[in-house]
């Protein structure tokens, strides 16, 4: 089984724990002044059905689901583990839907709807007969099961920053299709910290192609509270793992809105206006441009639409008209987007000369994201500019650590990125202001190296030293010549070459 294939399994089990842990803590603590411990309820008794009924009305209120006692994952992994029958893969998939099952006609039905659908215990990708599936189930169970994430440290979020560790670790192996669920943390921590400058609390933030989820978690590290988090993600599996991060996360049912399906043809989040905006959209990919769209209300002022080919302006058009008005947005995008011409540019031109919504321009380094080795940058779009009269361009493509294959921004690398935002500075080499009088004469093209002078003059060749250089260089050869045509002499052969006369 391939990396990516059973990172479904790992995360999964590990969100179970998750869940079985809070759970327990939970009821744990309603029983407490009754100084009983949840597992040590007996469930087939009259008290204990009591108990439970109780204890099940108050989580799936509080929590969103509800796990017995025997459903736990410690209790699961001890069973697989006994000396007599260890077969619980009939049991734990059981579970799994229980799991679901507990929240249905409830207000978090849909954040926990077919949330394991990915975890396929009768995969024959586990083994080929059922005894081996059992038993590689088992030993991961257990392994898990020694992990201590500490739920009750409240300075600490062992198993969220696991979990994410995870994550990235499984897109780093996962080649091409790791952009479907997974941006790096240090592209995240830019595009996080420049959507929340000045800012220490947000009314909600927003991110059309969500993936894992990372951009959105992230957004809430930068701050003290977010009031509310909407994503929107095309890919199932991406979809659930998005959905179990943010539980993992300790982000409440209640306090996040995501959704499946593809948000450029079918937005699910018709009336949202964000605050933040993050996203890190599938770079030029296909989408329809159907001639129905120049009727909705994100591309119609625009007069084109995005071409069919490549889909990177239509997202930037369906984030602007998700903006709020005094929102900051933060958009990854290849190159391309600062200087294609055609309807591209068309869109560009509109959303500087008439909106003047951009704000800023980042280039990033080359081979940053998994699967793809082209530079990128960032696009910030606010609708209530600050600066009214500029746009800010900053040259960041030789700011990074090479490990392996990979590029990697560093710390510091991040930090000038942000300041030099934040500060709004210009430095040689690095960044620039530039007018829209500037940005119009260059008919508003926006790659970088015609706004930020990063040439490096030439040292000055001093002719003569080369002439000179030449000429004991030709002396030195020819004494060679000389020394080779004796030795062959010697030998009695041929000179492997005519000496000058």
């Amino acid at each position: 089984m391939d990396a990516d294939e059973f990172r479904d399994y790992i995360l999964g089990f590990i969100f179970y724990k998750y869940l079985s842990e809070r759970m327990n803590d939970y009821a744990d603590d309603m029983l407490s002044e009754d100084n009983i411990l949840y597992q040590s309820i007996d469930e087939e008794s009259v008290d204990g059905k009591e108990y439970l009924e109780a204890i099940k009305a108050e989580a799936v209120e509080q929590l969103g689901y509800f796990l017995k006692p025997s459903e736990l994952f410690s209790a699961v992994a001890a069973r697989g583990n006994g000396n007599k029958n260890n077969f619980i893969l009939e049991d734990l998939q059981r579970i799994l839907n229980n799991i679901e099952q507990s929240t249905m006609g409830t207000e978090s039905e849909d954040d926990f709807d077919k949330l394991f659908e990915d975890v396929d215990l009768a995969s024959t990708k586990l083994g080929k007969k059922v005894e081996e599936r059992n038993k590689t189930i088992v030993d991961v169970l257990a392994h898990l099961d020694r992990v201590d994430f500490r739920l009750n440290d409240n300075e600490a979020d062992l198993l969220g920053d696991a979990y994410e560790y995870l994550i990235s670790q499984f897109a780093a192996g996962a080649g091409k299709k790791a952009g479907e669920f997974y941006t790096p943390q240090e592209v995240s921590k830019v595009l996080a910290k420049i959507v929340t400058s000045g800012k220490d609390k947000i009314k909600n933030v927003y991110d059309p192609t969500c993936g894992s989820g990372s951009l959105l978690l992230r957004v809430a590290k930068e701050v003290k509270d977010v009031g509310k988090f909407y994503g929107q993600e095309m890919n199932r599996t991406t979809y659930n793992l998005c959905r179990m991060n943010m539980i993992m996360h300790g982000i409440s049912y209640r306090k996040f809105d995501v959704q499946r399906d593809d948000s450029l043809e079918r937005p699910l989040h018709p009336d949202l206006l964000a605050d933040a905006i993050v996203a890190n959209p599938p770079f030029s990919q296909k989408w329809s441009a159907n001639n129905l769209f120049l009727g909705d209300d994100r591309f119609s002022q625009y007069g084109k639409l995005a071409p069919g080919s490549k889909a990177d302006y239509a997202f930037i058009q369906h984030m602007i008209h998700h903006l709020s008005e005094n929102g900051v947005m933060a958009v990854v995008a290849p190159h391309g987007v600062l200087f294609r011409g055609n309807a591209e540019g068309h869109i560009r031109k509109y959303l500087v000369e008439d909106r003047n919504y951009l704000d800023a321009v980042i280039g990033l380094p080359e081979n940053i994201f998994y699967g793809t080795t082209i530079p990128t940058c960032v696009l910030v779009f606010k609708k209530c500019k600050e600066h009214f009269n500029d746009i800010l361009f900053i040259d960041a493509s030789q700011g990074f650590e090479k490990r392996g294959n990979q590029n990697f921004l560093r710390p510091e690398d991040i930090e000038k990125i942000v300041t030099t935002y934040r500060e709004r500075k210009a430095e040689d080499k690095y960044s620039c202001i530039a007018t829209l009088e500037e940005v119009a004469k260059n008919d508003y093209n926006l790659n970088i190296p015609r706004y930020v002078d990063t040439f490096e003059e030439e040292e000055l060749i001093d002719l003569e030293a080369v002439s000179k250089e030449l000429e004991e260089l030709d002396s030195a050869i020819a004494l060679n010549d000389k020394d080779i045509a004796d030795f062959c002499q010697q030998l009695g052969i041929s000179t492997p070459f005519r000496l000058p006369r």
